[in-house]
């Protein structure tokens, strides 16, 4: 399609939209649902006081519970991609805003659920299960429910922290007023005195521009900026840990951390080994650090050089045919089933591919019941055909969850969600890698590839590692102050980086404009996830059908065990440090290979 006008949607020709008429054939068709949907809170309620009744009683409320999941499900999938397509159409909005207060008054309904299952004496639920076989079915999620009993208070207590919950979002949502309604930076000047505009969104492509000077120029103009509200930035971080420690130990948890990761089955050990491993494999950093001095040429290397690209950009234009063909030549190593998938979805427009006027930025995929919907906004670059394998990877495993595991655990847990889209990654880089005898070129896809190393598994994990020590320190009762938190911050990039580069001063407010910090220990799976995907990458390159089948099996797997023992069973055990440290070799390996380039 030309990029000279973004098209309307009606001028996007139908092979290129996605299909969302497999939900709806209308929105008549729609809007019936929506009726049913909002007839069920009432017969929710009717089970208020009865789940202990007896075992077909229990059986039947949670059948219920599966009904109205596939029916939300479907409202909820046709509404958003509607809204999605043209988020000025003001009907598709309407529609999401219906569906959603549906959703609020559902969970009003069956707010009883957690305490009522909780509250079943363990010799009844087994009698239940002696009683009627088809509840085994619903066995791990009602073990899952009462895993909560030590940390369900009264319901006084709960009606407290409910009451509690909106406030306790306000320093998140006073930061994203602060830093993306109110903040303002100077602009920025290249080499020519010509200036340019700092935004949130403009800061990247600005320090990653060819000019140092205007490098220099926007990285002190972001965080100059922060420097004087610092203080205010500090009260607000503080807050929101604050927030963290009341709810972890009102909840009655060892630490904000176990109570974090309790809500997806992960140990913490798994969030220290990461951090442990990462300790143990700095030289590679290091050694990334001195390559990049050494190919920028430059006397001292300083914190705004180290998003500019080492290797210049290539103009490798790739269509979306020519994207879509690449993708199945390099998971080719998945076997025809996996491909067969990935044809059908191309075929059977699970994809909205083209930007139009009002489309939703960015990519993602919906993993709807019908079948899963990925949205573009493709344009023919190197970039977008990664998103199209990483999109891919999602959809499969959303695919594939869906039709092998029963309604209640048919989605996968946040820990995992990135683990097929990035093992799709791996798999494509390392096809081209071994499919490109062009020397600069190679030099551009492994200078691609150690950037996501070094933003996905390094970065993410300094972050991790800092909010685990803002935690404990507010845990040891000490005051999270401004320069509290800009020595900490500083000593981490002094850590993670090393002697070979200018940790400059201003690096140490960082921590003052990263939005992740107030999603509560969600950091570190990026960087566990992305780390077990390149094991899981590796294992199928090098064991082929056996390694196959049980990353097949993890896919196929949902929320049917704990994802570490899902991950296990793919051959990838994310409670040690093993992983972590393999996929670190690779990095390493990786830049000793782009030094031989040069």
């Amino acid at each position: 399609m030309s990029e000279e006008r973004i098209p309307k949607r009606s001028e996007v020709p139908e092979e290129f939209k996605w299909a969302l008429e497999d939900i709806y054939p209308s929105d008549e068709a729609w809007k019936a649902d929506l009726e049913k949907l909002r007839g069920m809170p009432e017969k929710v309620e009717a089970y208020k006081g009865r789940l202990a009744e007896s075992a077909d009683t229990l059986l039947s409320f949670l059948r219920l519970s599966d009904e109205i999941s596939v029916l939300a499900d479907s409202l909820g999938n046709y509404a958003q991609r509607r809204s999605d397509e043209d988020t000025a159409n003001a009907l598709y909005q309407g529609m999401v805003g219906q569906v959603t207060n549906a959703f609020v008054d559902l969970n009003a309904a069956g707010s009883f659920e957690t305490p009522e299952i909780i509250a079943i004496p363990e010799e009844t639920l087994e009698r239940f299960y002696g009683e009627c076989e088809e509840l085994k079915l619903y066995k791990r999620a009602l073990d899952r429910t009462r895993l909560k009993k030590d940390h369900v208070l009264s319901e006084a207590e709960e009606r407290i922290m409910a009451l509690a919950g909106e406030m306790s979002q306000s320093p998140e949502n006073i930061f994203n007023m602060f830093s993306d309604a109110d903040l303002r930076f100077p602009d920025a000047e290249d080499k020519d005195g010509q200036k340019h505009q700092v935004t949130h969104g403009s800061y990247i492509p600005l320090v990653q521009s060819a000019d140092r000077v205007l490098r220099k120029s926007a990285f002190e103009s972001m965080y100059h900026t922060y420097d004087k509200f610092k203080n205010t930035c500090a009260s607000t971080l503080n807050a929101q840990v604050k927030a963290v420690q009341f709810y972890s130990k009102a909840r009655r948890y060892g630490s904000s951390l176990e109570a974090a990761l309790s809500a997806n089955e992960v140990p913490v050990e798994v969030y220290r080994n990461l951090i442990k491993a990462v300790h143990e494999n700095m030289e590679y950093m290091y050694d990334y650090v001195k390559l990049r001095k050494k190919l920028m040429g430059v006397e001292e290397l300083h914190m705004y050089d180290l998003y500019t690209p080492i290797v210049s950009d290539l103009d490798m234009k790739i269509s979306f045919e020519e994207a879509k063909e690449t993708v199945l030549k390099a998971l080719a190593p998945m076997g025809e089933e996996y491909l067969s998938l990935i044809r059908k979805g191309f075929n059977e427009r699970w994809i909205d591919v083209y930007e139009n006027e009002g489309k939703t930025s960015g990519a993602y995929s919906a993993g709807a019941r019908v079948h899963p919907y990925v949205l573009l906004n493709h344009k023919d670059t190197l970039n977008c055909m990664f998103t199209l394998a990483h999109e891919m990877g999602h959809a499969i495993h959303s695919y594939l969850s869906n039709k092998n595991q029963p309604v209640v655990y048919s989605d996968y847990v946040i820990f995992v969600a990135e683990v097929a889209s990035t093992c799709n990654e791996s798999l494509l880089m390392q096809y081209l890698l071994k499919n490109t005898s062009d020397k600069r070129k190679k030099a551009y896809l492994i200078n691609y590839f150690l950037e996501q190393f070094r933003t996905t598994l390094y970065r993410q994990t300094m972050f991790a590692e800092f909010e685990l020590k803002i935690n404990e320190l507010a845990a040891q009762g000490e005051s999270l102050t401004a320069e509290v938190l800009n020595d900490l911050y500083y000593e981490l990039n002094k850590q993670y980086f090393g002697d070979g580069i200018v940790i400059d001063e201003e690096i140490a407010l960082e921590w003052a404009r990263i939005p992740h910090f107030y999603y509560d220990y969600y950091v570190y799976q990026y960087a566990t996830g992305y780390s077990a995907a390149i094991a899981l990458s590796q294992r199928i390159l090098n064991e082929g059908e056996t390694a196959v089948k049980d990353y097949l099996g993890f896919l196929s797997g949902g929320c049917s065990a704990d994802p570490i023992t899902l991950l296990r069973g793919a051959g990838v055990d994310m409670a040690t440090e093993k992983p972590v440290t393999e996929a670190l070799k690779l990095f390493g390996s990786l830049i000793k290979e782009m030094e031989s380039l040069f």
